[in-house]
């Protein structure tokens, strides 16, 4: 992949959408890049660079993050560096790059969590990693439960008052903690942004437990991430656990899983999908996209072809 890049000319007009993000002035793609899987040092920087170029030839403007997305931690974040180096830097104010603090990142007591000490900490380290001077979006990645919500609130306040993050968001955090987050964020001109929630065909919690119609009545976006189910909402599991597969190595996704009930509805599902002429993660990615207060939704992709593909949700 030698040689210098330059981005596809015509990258406005592939096809991508572009929705507001809440009562803000920005505008998110339909479908962004999450450096969860596939970016970490363990992965072949040529394809992590392929992947990356086949999205923002495409539209795709904003790539999400976080300080121990890799494996191993912090790697995720470095390949972005690289990636300013290697290609982006010209394009950086076409882009909208997010990263969060709040799981284990490192040892000791100030590596975990949401105290002030931590996330002040992580976002520099992260900066440095991205080699880049600011983040466009920082968030609180989980709800801690032991630490006051002013201190967290407090400090996401900060990093924006410090230029070291144009806008907040909020991740994974219950509905009365987001009141809380929304109200003490808004009273202080540094308004919540977005949330960002698991959502998809086979997990509900944002809309059963009220987060979508809090962010729509309230003004916030919402980003679901893992929308395909770590790859169950594909045909991927169709016929069985293939030897290759995410759920075959047993991290994130156990074969325990994969009930015959749950496998009947996959498959029922998928011929639904196929009825209206798409692909079971095509129906699955609409699905979402359709759902009122989303703004986008997160994909992730170990190939170009796949990121293709998953972008077809869109026609």
């Amino acid at each position: 992949m030698e040689g210098q890049y330059s981005a596809n000319p015509n990258r406005y007009e592939s096809g991508m959408q572009y929705e507001r993000c809440g009562r803000s002035g920005v505008l998110l793609p339909k479908v962004s890049l999450g450096f969860w899987h596939n970016f970490g040092a363990v992965d072949s920087y040529d394809r992590s660079r392929e992947i990356v170029r086949y999205a923002f030839d495409h539209g795709i403007t904003h790539f999400d993050l976080a300080n121990n997305y890799g494996p191993p931690y912090g790697s995720a974040e470095e390949t972005l560096g690289r990636l300013m180096d290697d290609d982006f830097r010209p394009y950086r104010d076409e882009l909208f790059i997010s990263t969060k603090a709040g799981y284990d990142m490192w040892q000791g007591p100030y590596g975990n969590w949401g105290s002030r000490k931590y996330l002040m900490a992580s976002l520099d380290q992260s900066l440095r990693r991205m080699k880049l001077d600011y983040v466009d979006l920082f968030y609180s990645h989980r709800y801690d439960p032991e630490t006051p919500l002013e201190e967290t609130l407090q400090a996401l306040v900060d990093v924006v008052r410090q230029g070291k993050a144009l806008y907040v968001g909020i991740s994974r955090w219950p509905l009365e903690a987001t009141r809380f987050a929304a109200q003490y964020l808004k009273e202080r001109d540094v308004p919540l942004l977005i949330y960002q929630g698991r959502l998809n065909m086979l997990d509900r919690a944002p809309m059963e437990e009220g987060i979508l119609d809090f962010c729509a009545q309230e003004g916030i976006g919402f980003i679901s991430f893992s929308p395909l189910a770590q790859g169950l909402l594909t045909d991927r599991y169709l016929n069985g656990i293939p030897e290759d597969s995410r759920m075959s190595k047993g991290k994130f996704l156990k074969a325990s899983m994969l009930t015959p009930e749950l496998l009947s509805q996959l498959q029922q599902w998928n011929h639904q999908a196929s009825e209206h002429g798409m692909t079971l993660a095509e129906m699955a990615l609409t699905w979402i996209l359709q759902q009122h207060a989303v703004t986008s939704v997160l994909i992730g992709a170990s190939s170009t072809l796949q990121l293709s593909n998953n972008l077809r949700c869109l026609k």
